[in-house]
């Protein structure tokens, strides 16, 4: 972990970093697809049903390695935010998912999840086509895998939407990224009948990286330009680019049963002890 890199210095509560989070100009697994990765070919539908647009993936070169590459696709205008369910996958977005990551298992390929979601989509007919089941598939999948697996969570993390993509041998996050059981409505719907105390929810159920840190439920926090990642998103890439690559290179040094095992007991510790660790 280096300590030579930017950090933002201003003083953010939790809700001003659920806002930044949630910027419409944040970049997103598109964008960010487009700056670190070369020769991406999209994969789409779940061979079973149909395509969700809100599940972006497929294979790339990183750095001219063949890896996987896949993420919560919000959109970048409301058309595309619409057509994209706001970023909140069906299951058939994370069947297609675990389609992808299969092929990654089966070719070697290392793969990379970039997480931004409010959660999964919690309408009728997403319960009926087996919601659950298909997020459940994906994290049992996910702690199976004998192939490096690095996870970022870049926007929003929310409930078991986000953590379908995000069972990984790294979890690292954005600077102003959250990540969180549900959202802080939602919280403090539920806590307190109150979804105006969604400000106040925000600092009470520990979502901000620098939380997640002290927690041990993430490895490291990515620095953003201040203001947001939305602000200069070319010197997050750099920044982005540089960790990820320091990450696979350590992990292709260990073996597959080595990865697994790795995953497994990084998990099962979550919540037993809280392990501070320093910032990327």
């Amino acid at each position: 972990m280096s300590d030579n890199l930017p950090v933002t210095v201003d003083v953010l509560t939790a809700a001003q970093r659920v806002a930044i989070a949630r910027h419409p100009g944040r970049p997103g697994v598109a964008q960010i697809i487009d700056a670190l990765f070369t020769d991406f070919f999209e994969q789409r539908g779940d061979l079973s049903s149909t395509d969700d647009p809100s599940i972006m993936g497929g294979i790339a070169l990183f750095h001219g390695r063949p890896v996987t590459v896949l993420g919560n696709r919000k959109g970048s205008d409301i058309e595309e935010r619409v057509a994209c369910n706001f970023g909140m996958a069906s299951p058939e977005g994370y069947r297609k998912a675990q389609r992808i990551m299969r092929a990654a298992e089966k070719f070697g390929r290392p793969i990379f999840t970039f997480v931004d979601t409010s959660g999964a989509y919690p309408g009728m007919e997403a319960e009926e086509h087996g919601q659950g089941e298909a997020i459940a598939r994906s994290i049992e999948l996910m702690s199976s895998l004998t192939v490096p697996v690095i996870c970022v969570i870049c926007g929003e993390g929310g409930s078991g939407g986000a953590l379908a993509l995000a069972v990984g041998n790294r979890v690292i996050m954005l600077e102003n990224a959250v990540y969180s059981v549900l959202s802080p409505e939602g919280f403090a719907s539920i806590l307190w009948k109150d979804s105006s105390r969604a400000d106040e929810a925000c600092e009470v159920m520990k979502l901000t990286a620098d939380d997640l840190l002290e927690l041990g439920v993430i490895d490291g926090i990515i620095p953003e330009p201040a203001g947001g990642a939305h602000e200069n998103p070319a010197a997050l890439f750099q920044i982005l680019d540089t960790q990820l690559s320091r990450e696979l290179e350590a992990l292709s040094k260990m073996s597959p049963n080595a990865l697994v095992n790795d995953r497994y007991r990084k998990f099962r510790a979550m919540g037993a002890t809280a392990v501070k660790r320093g910032r990327i």
